[in-house]
């Protein structure tokens, strides 16, 4: 039978030709996306949005927190690779073939292939909620989805994964020490590996050196030239932090014989405005690690360890929003104000756009406290468990505050704040962990009504808090 020529629509042409033009004039940037999030009042609507980076930008990837109906249909006809997310709360429902078959009906059939859904995440961070619930569904639901997907014929278009937190680690630092938490490690991540690698699809991880550094690592979390850190157990020097997270992950992979894996960075990012307490929190420093993250991922140097690769990363986020809760700079992440200008430039804009904005970013003010008391003269205070708080919400606590990449190794196994080995004991040291390295904010000592402030010193013999 002779096939049939069908022309190209002008707007799928667009999208090739546009495509194109990104892949050939701009090396690299391929592996450059960006995480839309839409925890906002004021953000313009999606036809726009789509418009926008098609026409505006050099970003070809963007990944969704959900599988918004009107998004997915706004980058129709754009060749934009969309990464659509199943939210935790739905995961033991997913674990339900009928439910899965009918969660890809609803939230990919409907705009594939006009929209170019090419991953299906599983939740977000599932495994350091500690909510047994969903970390046991977790790969029983993945499974079942990509069954759902292979009765559609939709296997070989769409990856099936789910990010992680750097928390899944129990030590990454040196990266040598790299390995997965005790429990996790056998009954969860190497099931999940296993269907990574049996589905090619890759493993996805959250690093950001934003929550990781501190006054005198911070050149080293930004990528500036400085002494590097040794790894003594390899004799590898890293010069940033980066480098050191992603290396850290490989070697938990490895430790379970999984280091033939793909990782992509599924969120980084630094926030352009803070409290006026944290470090290098502005719009300089922001387009400094986000510029120097875009050029290093895409240079092919790879890692000590991965040399020579490139990473599929997505930086967070696409725009500001007004509605996260938490610190200030929870909701400044953004490259892009929510009419569309840029907080600042690193790079992703199209010559015609950029010519509008200026050269270097304008430095954006810090939010003050009201009527701040001048550090020097604050007593000394620290964070620790409410009486009474639950159990559970103290396990979440620690997840949170390690999750982000603080350095929890005092309270793992061996650690000068191990003993005693206490849910609360450990959240004690891990709340105030937080609460001293965010600057000694009232509010960063709320977690959800669990944390109190005390002018007591909590260290006890090596354990210094």
């Amino acid at each position: 039978m002779a096939k049939q020529f069908i022309p190209l629509s002008s707007s799928i042409l667009v999208a090739v030709i546009s495509l194109f033009l990104v892949s050939t004039l701009v090396p690299g940037v391929g592996s450059i996306g960006v995480n839309y999030g839409t925890v906002a009042n004021n953000l313009p609507p999606p036809p726009q949005v789509a418009h926008f980076l098609l026409e505006s930008t050099v970003i070809n990837r963007v990944k969704l927190y959900d599988a918004n109906p009107d998004i997915l249909k706004a980058f129709a006809h754009t060749g934009i690779a969309v990464t659509v997310t199943v939210p935790n709360d739905q995961i033991p429902r997913l674990t339900k073939l009928n439910f899965a078959r009918q969660w890809v009906e609803d939230n990919v059939q409907p705009y594939t292939p006009a929209t170019n859904i090419v991953r299906i995440l599983v939740g977000n961070e599932v495994i350091t909620t500690a909510d047994k619930m969903l970390i046991g569904n977790l790969v029983p639901a993945m499974q079942t989805l990509h069954t759902a997907l292979v009765a559609a014929s939709l296997d070989r278009r769409i990856q099936v994964s789910t990010p992680h937190s750097l928390g899944v680690l129990s030590n990454s630092s040196p990266p040598s020490s790299g390995k997965f938490r005790l429990g996790y490690d056998i009954h969860v991540l190497k099931p999940l590996l296993s269907f990574l690698r049996a589905t090619k699809s890759p493993f996805m991880i959250n690093p950001y050196p934003f929550f990781g550094c501190s006054p005198d690592t911070l050149d080293y979390a930004l990528f500036r030239p400085n002494a590097g850190v040794l790894d003594e157990n390899t004799g590898l020097l890293y010069t940033n932090m980066l480098d050191a997270q992603l290396d850290a992950v490989f070697l938990a992979m490895k430790v379970l014989g999984f280091d033939d894996l793909e990782i992509v960075i599924a969120e980084t990012g630094w926030p352009s405005m803070g409290d006026s307490t944290q470090v290098g929190v502005d719009a300089n420093v922001a387009s400094e690690y986000n510029g120097n993250l875009k050029r290093h991922v895409s240079s092919g140097a790879g890692t000590p360890l991965m040399p020579n690769r490139t990473f599929e990363t997505y930086i967070f986020a696409l725009f500001n929003e007004d509605l996260k809760p938490g610190p200030t700079s929870e909701r400044n992440f953004g490259l892009f104000q929510p009419d569309m200008t840029p907080v600042y430039d690193i790079g992703i804009l199209r010559p015609t756009a950029r010519s509008s904005i200026p050269n270097n970013p304008t430095p954006v003010p810090r939010v003050a406290p009201s009527n701040p008391t001048p550090r020097s003269s604050k007593r000394k205070q620290w964070c620790l468990p409410k009486t009474g708080a639950d159990d559970n919400a103290l396990q979440r606590n620690i997840d949170y505050v390690c999750g982000l990449g603080l350095d929890c190794g005092p309270i793992q196994q061996h650690g000068a704040c191990f003993l005693p080995n206490t849910v609360r004991a450990h959240a004690a040291f891990a709340m105030n962990l937080y609460y001293q390295s965010t600057g000694n904010n009232d509010s960063d000592c709320d977690f959800d009504q669990t944390g109190a402030i005390t002018n007591v010193d909590p260290s006890y013999g090596k354990c210094q808090y």
